[in-house]
């Protein structure tokens, strides 16, 4: 995270990184925002159904921390449709290239980090944490397909994602001012998962790597007894 926070560029892409792990929207979704689709004073974004992959308007609730970005943000890109604009100009929302270049230009590989790979993250974060595994899946706005049922989630749950968005803005910001480093392969599900057991451990417990050493041998050793010959 202090990576992301200290990188320095554009406005519009600087916010654009800050964002992308704070709301781990798509891409697409967010490099196309328009300013219209937000209300920050009831700190929400309201994402059109003809923009989401699965044709559903998707409602996401800004932490505190988002909507200072955007505050900063608006002088500088509110005089035109996109909150992201084009870097070059015109009325157009910026490149995907933009944030590639600048995580090449931060030392990333194609193969440690994508624009994408900020929902990984928080995917397996959250679920680490132990938040309710629906209540992820709708912020990802994966499909529902018991049309009924994803209806009333999304009327019912709006209050619980917004406590898990600020919950996740917030532990943003302590993995921020905590002094760890970030993992040398974000993307990785081990470096994630070794990132979170550092951050939870008790200082007597083994370390991240070796707690999940010690799972895997014993998971070998099971995979060996299912297969020892008789």
């Amino acid at each position: 995270m202090r990576v992301i926070w200290d990188y320095r560029g554009h406005p519009s892409t600087e916010a654009a990184f800050k964002l992308s792990a704070l709301l781990f929207v798509r891409p697409g979704e967010l490099r196309k925002a328009e300013w219209h689709e937000f209300d920050l004073e009831r700190a929400e974004w309201r994402i059109p159904a003809h923009r989401m992959k699965m044709r559903e308007q998707h409602v996401v609730p800004l932490a505190s921390q988002a909507v200072d970005i955007l505050r900063t943000l608006q002088p500088v890109t509110n005089r035109g449709r996109y909150v992201f604009a084009c870097l070059r100009g015109g009325d157009r929302p910026m490149s995907e290239a933009a944030i590639t270049a600048a995580l090449r230009r931060m030392g990333y590989t194609g193969d440690q980090m994508s624009w994408h790979g900020f929902r990984t993250i928080a995917s397996t974060c959250l679920n680490e944490q132990g938040f309710d595994p629906d209540l992820i899946e709708l912020q990802l706005a994966h499909a529902e397909r018991n049309r009924v049922r994803a209806a009333y989630n999304k009327a019912q749950r709006i209050a619980d994602r917004r406590k898990m968005m600020q919950a996740w803005a917030d532990y943003l910001d302590q993995l921020r001012s905590s002094g760890m480093k970030p993992p040398e392969n974000p993307g990785d599900a081990d470096a994630i998962e070794m990132m979170y057991f550092e951050r939870e451990r008790p200082a007597t417990s083994p370390s991240g790597w070796a707690r999940m050493s010690l799972r895997r041998a014993a998971a070998d050793r099971g995979a060996a007894s299912t297969i020892r010959p008789k």
